[in-house]
């Protein structure tokens, strides 16, 4: 897999198209990857103890690595490589 956790990632395609992120979390196995704030859906969660509320919660869902590429932080550049010829 050509990122990691902790790797700041543009996102290529999809809703969240154009926007910047870190990884929270790597999936190798299934080629997936865990952006913070990007991909994210609204879960609806029970009350836990007796008297609590339920509450909607959201929460960023893995999406395939290759929606993703390495991104400089400082610089909103992409760090793709040129074919060399």
């Amino acid at each position: 897999m050509h990122v990691k956790k902790g790797d700041t990632v543009l996102i290529l395609s999809g809703d969240d198209k154009g926007k910047t992120g870190k990884i929270l979390k790597a999936f190798p196995r299934e080629g997936k990857v865990v952006v913070e704030g990007i991909n994210t859906v609204k879960k609806h969660e029970r009350p836990r103890k007796q008297g609590q509320k339920g509450q909607v919660v959201e929460r960023p869902m893995p999406m395939h690595a290759s929606k993703v590429v390495k991104a400089d932080a400082e610089k909103k550049e992409t760090k793709k490589k040129a074919a060399k010829k």
